[in-house]
């Protein structure tokens, strides 16, 4: 009775760290350039009673084992990278990345961070920034009697100022990709920093060698399927309600097992 007890912790463990990913999944519905992350379980270490192959009284080879398992414990919980929705904004500023890579940018104690969070803004000295105030890598000044600003699919900035019939490019955006991007650390502010797991970051053009192209005046959205999210849910609520139960009915066979004396 007590395996059971200890079996059915273990599930409702479990259960409850899947809730909790879901609940942060739903809580970026709409943040931009938001990935869902998904739980991975495995089963825990088996007891065996009786091992299969052994041979009986009478010579012959058991065909079967009597093995009972403890549980299950969570192994991961992994980013999915996959192409969120892209909304259009119509703000010159609003960068999607259509396809793989990362903006880069440089964090405030000078290393550099990875998003795919494309909505950006200018500084006060005309650099293109985040929403946090983090400098977009590689530096981009737009001048300060720019009047448009034209981005192309392949990264290339130009603006176009008062005494200017055509734009002048100013500068280039680059994007960054990653062997394993699920390797990638999550530290909020949808940033991430690269890990041992996810390898070096690759610098590119976008539009090259497995790079995505950039859309301007459009936002990558959260990649979180609602209806999704709502199924996986109900069925991890219903699996902590079946393990509760067992912990429940082994509690309640305890208890016969306890009163045989009277």
């Amino acid at each position: 009775m007590l395996r059971a007890l200890r079996t059915a912790a273990t599930g409702m463990f479990a259960q409850e760290l899947m809730v909790d990913t879901i609940s942060n999944n739903l809580a970026n519905i709409n943040t931009t350039g938001f990935k869902k992350s998904k739980v991975e379980f495995q089963d825990l270490l088996y007891q065996n009673q009786r091992s299969i192959g052994a041979a009986n009284v009478q010579g012959v080879n058991i065909p079967t084992e009597i093995q009972i398992g403890h549980g299950t414990q969570p192994v991961s919980v992994q980013k999915m990278f996959f192409q969120g929705d892209i909304a259009q904004t119509d703000n010159p500023l609003d960068i999607a990345i259509d396809g793989n890579g990362f903006f880069q940018v440089i964090r405030n104690d000078g290393t550099f961070g990875y998003t795919r969070d494309g909505s950006f803004k200018i500084s006060g000295d005309g650099r293109i920034v985040t929403s946090d105030g983090l400098v977009l890598e590689p530096e981009i000044t737009i001048p300060q009697d720019a009047q448009e600003i034209h981005i192309s699919l392949d990264g290339v900035v130009s603006v176009r100022t008062a005494g200017d019939v055509a734009p002048v490019e100013i500068g280039r955006i680059e994007l960054v990709r990653f062997m394993n991007p699920a390797g990638l650390e999550s530290i909020g502010g949808n940033i991430y920093l690269p890990t041992a797991a996810s390898g070096e970051p690759i610098t590119g053009t976008p539009g090259t060698e497995n790079f995505g192209t950039l859309r301007q005046g459009f936002l990558e959205m959260s990649n979180v399927q609602v209806v999704e999210e709502m199924v996986n849910l109900i069925v991890a609520q219903r699996a902590y309600e079946i393990n509760s139960r067992a912990i429940r009915t082994s509690d309640e066979m305890l208890n016969i097992a306890g009163n045989l004396r009277r």
